[in-house]
């Protein structure tokens, strides 16, 4: 049964969204519905050589999306961080080089890489 609700997941949200998120949870009210979505624990491949904890999330941040059948849909997504036990600095998915691996565009990875 829950791979019926990831293909069906696959169908509502960005291919982007899906491959490098987990759906937390979600609220629904008459028009309105919240989905609630974490970055998963894989390391971006251009850090993989260096030794990386996970330190987190930012804030999260919300989206308004596509509508869904007379429903007002925002995404509300937190992203992870990590520390660079190597430099000691915090480094996170660099959203532009995810994009040329990908079909999200060009916008949606400019507007992840701003916050």
């Amino acid at each position: 049964m829950q791979d019926s609700y990831s293909e069906l997941i696959k169908l509502l949200l960005p291919e982007i969204i899906v491959e490098y998120f987990e759906l937390t949870s979600y609220k629904k009210g008459d028009e309105v519905l919240h989905i609630y979505l974490k970055e998963i624990n894989s390391i971006p491949k251009e850090y993989r050589p260096y030794k990386l904890s996970s330190k987190g999330f930012f804030d999260e941040i919300t989206v308004q999306d596509f509508p869904i059948r007379g429903h007002q849909v925002y995404l509300h997504i937190t992203r992870r961080r990590w520390l660079n036990e190597d430099t000691g600095k915090v480094v996170f998915r660099d959203w532009n080089l995810v994009a040329d691996g990908t079909r999200v565009t060009q916008e949606f990875a400019s507007f992840l890489k701003e916050i």
